[in-house]
């Protein structure tokens, strides 16, 4: 762990744009989160506002405030994910005031901190750190696709949505803590910014990487991942969707990482792409996008899970039965009853690939 480190939300904490800090909030294995920084929510546990679940990290109003409560404080993590990547202006005042204070910044968003010439200046000056994330790798450390994907013996079950900003990566991470919990040895490719700030070993930041280089990159994180981990199953964690206009994306983990296994995140209450109704794009049935899924990549939908934004329990539970219905699959509620109903379909895949496994050398 690199240290303890409190979180700037801009008073978007419990809100979709602070995306970021709820996955750090909910656990994170490369910071010690101590306390967030959010006017909105001051006085409140951060856990609480995020998911309702008590995690002992106070939300402070101000930066002053969250120093003199809080123990040594080593970094700052920009917890918002702004539309464009864009640093806003106010923030960008409050991360040279965290810098005055001895304290790194750390920052995913699009808008890089070492290319401003007087972030830079005033980090040398207080001698601390400026990381972003989203930084592209120099071509060097870049990978092109090779075919060594086929080598990786071990099931990989991508977690695709319907649209971004669903919980695709929390969905991940609960499966594999499941998987864990069950005695299996379970590996997660992270493939956004906060899922390196979460601690991840294996991935890359995909909207950051040059698409010649992308299929290289999910192919190069599996095999290197395999190769030291030697893990029973892989997750993937999905990026938007197959068919959102603003950003497709998915079938890179179904084609080129070969995932032949798939958990889809929808959100019931979402009805356009981006959550945006002047794009004029409507979120297909969910029906559609599975036989999109399992007809043109040949992947296996096991589940659905649900995010639950905007509906009532009771609703969520509504949708929950007409998708089992009509789908035939599990459809799980993540945040509400955890993912334990996919465990079986996952120790399954595992059962049915060793005894091919087996029969094959014979």
């Amino acid at each position: 762990m690199d240290g303890n480190a409190i979180v700037l939300t801009n008073g978007q904490l419990g809100k979709a744009p602070a995306k970021t800090a709820h996955g750090l909030i909910r656990g994170t294995s490369r910071y010690n989160i101590i306390g967030v920084i959010d006017e909105a929510a001051a006085g409140r546990d951060a856990g609480e506002v995020v998911d309702g679940t008590h995690r002992n990290i106070p939300v402070f109003a101000t930066l002053t405030e969250a120093v003199r409560q809080l123990p040594t404080i080593h970094y700052c993590l920009v917890g918002v994910a702004t539309k464009g990547g864009v640093l806003p202006s106010d923030m960008k005042e409050l991360l040279k005031n965290v810098m005055q204070h001895g304290i790194s910044v750390v920052n995913g968003l699009h808008e890089f901190l070492n290319d401003m010439p007087d972030m830079v200046a005033l980090a040398r000056e207080n001698n601390v750190k400026l990381i972003d994330v989203r930084r592209p790798k120099p071509r060097h450390e870049l990978h092109f696709w090779t075919g060594r994907i086929r080598e990786v013996t071990c099931p990989r079950v991508a977690v695709l949505g319907t649209d971004c900003n669903l919980g695709k990566r929390t969905t991940a991470r609960f499966l594999v803590e499941a998987c864990r919990k069950a005695g299996l040895k379970a590996e997660m490719i992270y493939t956004g910014q906060t899922g390196w700030m979460q601690g991840g070993n294996y991935g890359f930041v995909f909207d950051s990487t040059p698409n010649d280089f992308v299929s290289g990159e999910v192919e190069h994180a599996i095999v290197s991942c395999f190769e030291r981990e030697k893990p029973d199953v892989m997750f993937i964690e999905g990026q938007s969707s197959l068919r959102n206009p603003s950003g497709p994306c998915g079938s890179e983990f179904l084609l080129s990482g070969e995932a032949r296994y798939v958990v889809l995140q929808h959100a019931p209450a979402r009805r356009f792409f981006d959550d945006n109704p002047t794009l004029a794009s409507p979120i297909p049935p969910i029906a559609t996008e599975i036989e999109l899924i399992e007809k043109f990549y040949g992947a296996k939908v096991l589940a659905v899970t649900l995010n639950t934004q905007r509906l009532t329990l009771e609703q969520a539970r509504q949708y929950q039965q007409q998708y089992e219905a009509e789908l035939g699959i599990p459809v799980v509620l993540p945040l509400e009853d955890g993912v334990g109903r996919i465990l079986p379909l996952v120790e399954a895949i595992l059962n049915a690939e060793l005894g091919l496994w087996n029969a094959e050398k014979k």
